[in-house]
């Protein structure tokens, strides 16, 4: 898969999850982060449940350690290459 379509599918999979109908993958920055106000996004602690149940069904990463996570999902652009890397090996 292309960086730029995982990027699309990993705002599509946050946004459809965590139940975000104001607003589009295409308004969310791949470089900011995710649960801040620059996002857009307005999550909270539920909505990092959603997401790391989303990465868990979808690509099959597993981040079951609360500061794994928060190390891992940062920005779009980092929740990427986290995919990539455990898709590629």
């Amino acid at each position: 898969m292309e960086l730029e379509e995982l990027k699309y599918n990993l705002k599509k999979m946050i946004i459809e999850d965590c139940e975000k109908e104001d607003i589009t993958p295409e308004d969310v920055p791949n470089d900011v982060e995710l649960f801040s106000e620059q996002s857009g996004l307005e999550l909270d602690s539920l909505d990092a449940l959603e997401i790391s149940m989303g990465l868990q069904k979808k690509y099959g990463i597993k981040l079951g350690d609360p500061k794994a996570f928060r190390r891992a999902v940062t920005t779009i652009d980092a929740l990427a290459e986290l995919v990539q890397k455990d898709q590629n090996g």
